[in-house]
């Protein structure tokens, strides 16, 4: 999904932007993805190596770790993961002439490894540290892609476009953050067993419930408010995300309330993640509308 999202700004979005120039050709924007999804992997196999324990209680039947690959086959791939990462972002910040921006790569991968071995036992800080994660691979794209190429003449232009880009990262990261909530609810008894700190734990499950509940209220209220404001006369655009994303969000608010098994709450996860491919798809919808009317 973080592929999909950077691959559909620029390709789709960027590409048909009337005069915007772009710092990466299209090979070298494949290198920023390729580099976003090995460090997210790299983080993904860090995180199976310190969970083991957890998920062997909470989800026996999906654990890889120790049970598929050897822990030192996987510490292995996690060091040629964030190797390649961390390579091609050394590589393309100095492509772009701002070989400072390769720490962004480091910063990153080190998170990472922070949260799998350490944060994520804190009380919502891991929770917060992978939802502002999901939301910087948005706004990497235009770290990479749009700031490199503006200069005083396109300033307005590439303002604009980098705002489009807040929204969705500020949409991906409330989003995330209500799922990774989601899924501490899910596996909040691995989690106790393994001494982790989470939401649920502290609270309880019904309490997180309707915790999470409120919580929902915010990006329905923020995608009405966005809709009304900005895609209100453009019909086809504005029937997508009343249909695709604010009907599975209202959905979900309806489902949380009376959540209550470990099934529930799995299903919950998966709506979310579908309300953030229906989000990120609406980028499509907006692009061809802007075709169709040129």
């Amino acid at each position: 999904m973080l592929a999909l999202t950077q691959l559909v700004f620029h390709f789709l979005f960027f590409k048909n932007q009337q005069d915007l120039p772009l710092a990466l050709a299209d090979w070298q924007f494949i290198l920023l993805v390729i580099a976003t999804v090995t460090i997210a992997a790299g983080g993904y196999v860090i995180n199976n190596i310190m969970d083991q324990e957890t998920d062997g209680f909470s989800k026996p039947n999906n654990v890889i770790v120790g049970k598929h690959i050897s822990e030192g086959m996987a510490y292995n791939i996690y060091v040629a993961l964030n190797i390649i990462g961390v390579g091609i972002g050394f590589y393309l910040a100095n492509i772009i002439q701002k070989p400072s921006f390769s720490a962004v790569f480091i910063v990153v991968a080190a998170t990472l490894y922070l949260y799998a071995t350490n944060l994520k036992q804190n009380l919502l800080v891991g929770n917060i540290i992978v939802a502002l994660l999901v939301a910087f691979s948005i706004i990497l794209v235009g770290i990479f892609d749009l700031y490199p190429a503006t200069y005083e003449g396109n300033r307005e232009q590439m303002g604009l476009i980098f705002s489009i880009l807040l929204d969705y990262a500020l949409f991906a990261f409330i989003i995330n953050f209500i799922r990774e909530i989601v899924k501490d609810i899910e596996d909040m008894d691995g989690d106790y067993n393994s001494g982790m700190s989470t939401l649920p734990i502290v609270l309880g499950k019904d309490r997180t419930s309707k915790l999470v509940f409120g919580l929902t209220l915010i990006p329905i209220a923020l995608l009405i408010f966005y809709v009304n404001k900005n895609l209100s006369d453009i019909q086809w655009v504005m029937y997508y995300a009343l249909l695709f994303v604010l009907g599975p969000l209202l959905y979900f608010l309806i489902k949380i309330w009376g959540a209550s098994t470990k099934k529930d709450f799995n299903h919950l996860s998966l709506i979310l993640k579908l309300v953030m491919l229906f989000g990120i798809l609406s980028i499509v919808v907006i692009t061809l509308n802007m075709k169709g009317n040129a």
